[in-house]
């Protein structure tokens, strides 16, 4: 069977840029120690880069009219390496925090644009298969990045980590410059007073809303989980290391595995009840997570990452379904909301678990579970395509 080298650079962007996104996590427990400062402090390395993402998110569809989608998504992949690269000579937190903010401006050029071009280049009945192999390749990256910045944390000290990060995205932007061909069905939208105008129209879309507002629950409780979980696994009575915290994010794996069904799910279920149940699963995997023996919780944290990489998987899909055009602001609002649930997830919960420990962080996240629920019931539509 041929290599399908479209469907692979779409993964690999998503790899790249995803890589990049999470790569502290496992590294946050060692970071807080190293410079003194708490959880909460300490959890701003993710907050800057989602803050960052849902600054700019929006905005990117216009600037790919002036720049085309491949040019854009190439250039932001190899312009991230450098803010990668100077975070290894970082001092202090400030300054990691400040070059991770710069790495959180690169990001949506990357998967923003990935996902519009999709929504462009494959027919309606391929998109949703198409964006299950962007969040694996996502999912992938994800699991890289954490797992490769512990391990050489281990070995070589977190400044080697992130030097690794930058190979890997390096290697990223050489695949997506080679495999991804120039946009076809493209038709540019007048600029940033055109992006603006649909920007409008689309947040007065009530469907749209709907999908926006379960992207926010979807990132909100995804940073939340696995960023506190990390600080939980690391005291008493576990002491990860952190290699074994990057080892965690092998779960992000089976996430890899469902996604690419997607397709063949709604179609069968229909997309509001198939993701009703989805949601039902995540919440049974977050009660695991409040037992002690480490495989429950590694169990529950396998269901959270696959239920949140479904949903995701079929909110982006459906975001660029449901907008007929003006796919690129579409897709970079759903952006801007989905990465603002992180920068809440990483900060709100940071104030919960100074109050309430771990319990408390999964009680919140099981709450914002139930919203997310409520609007799919009441909001979205029960399609089978």
């Amino acid at each position: 069977m041929a290599v399908d080298l479209r469907a692979l650079a779409i993964a690999t962007a998503g790899f790249s840029a995803f890589v990049n996104l999470y790569s502290p996590q496992a590294l946050l427990p060692e970071l807080s120690h190293e410079f003194g400062v708490g959880p909460g402090e300490i959890s701003a390395l993710m907050t800057a880069t989602t803050a960052a993402i849902a600054l700019t998110a929006p905005f990117t569809g216009a600037l790919a009219d002036v720049l085309g989608r491949k040019r854009l998504i190439t250039a932001a992949a190899f312009a991230i390496v450098v803010p990668t690269l100077i975070m290894t000579f970082a001092s202090d937190v400030s300054q990691l925090v400040a070059w991770r903010f710069v790495q959180g401006l690169l990001l949506p050029p990357i998967f923003t644009v990935a996902v519009a071009y999709v929504g462009d280049e494959w027919p309606p009945a391929d998109v949703p298969r198409i964006a299950g192999l962007f969040i694996s390749g996502s999912s992938v990256g994800g699991f890289a990045g954490r797992f490769v910045t512990g391990v050489i944390a281990d070995l070589m000290g977190w400044r080697a980590s992130f030097v690794a990060v930058a190979i890997l995205t390096l290697a990223g932007a050489l695949i997506v410059t080679v495999a991804l061909p120039r946009e076809r069905q493209f038709v540019r939208s007048g600029g940033f007073a055109a992006a603006a105008r649909q920007m409008l129209a689309h947040l007065a879309n009530a469907r749209l809303l709907a999908i926006y507002a379960v992207g926010f629950s979807v990132l909100f409780n995804f940073v939340a989980t696995f960023t506190y979980i990390s600080f939980h696994l690391a005291g008493p009575p576990y002491f990860f290391s952190p290699a074994m915290l990057g080892a965690l994010f092998a779960t992000y794996l089976g996430g890899s595995l469902a996604v690419p069904w997607v397709g063949r799910a709604i179609p069968l279920f229909g997309r509001r009840n198939f993701i009703l149940g989805i949601i039902a699963a995540w919440i049974v995997g977050l009660f695991m997570l409040l037992a002690q023996p480490i495989g429950v919780i590694v169990a529950g944290l396998t269901i959270c990452a696959v239920c949140g990489m479904v949903c995701q998987a079929v909110s982006t899909g459906y975001v660029i379904t449901t907008a007929k055009e003006g796919r690129s602001s579409a897709a970079g609002l759903y952006a801007s909301l989905y990465y603002t649930g992180g920068s809440a997830g990483a900060f709100l919960i940071g104030f919960v678990w100074n109050a309430a420990g771990w319990t408390g962080c999964v009680i919140a996240v099981m709450a914002v579970q139930v919203v997310m629920a409520a609007i799919v019931a009441i909001a979205w539509e029960g399609s089978r395509i």
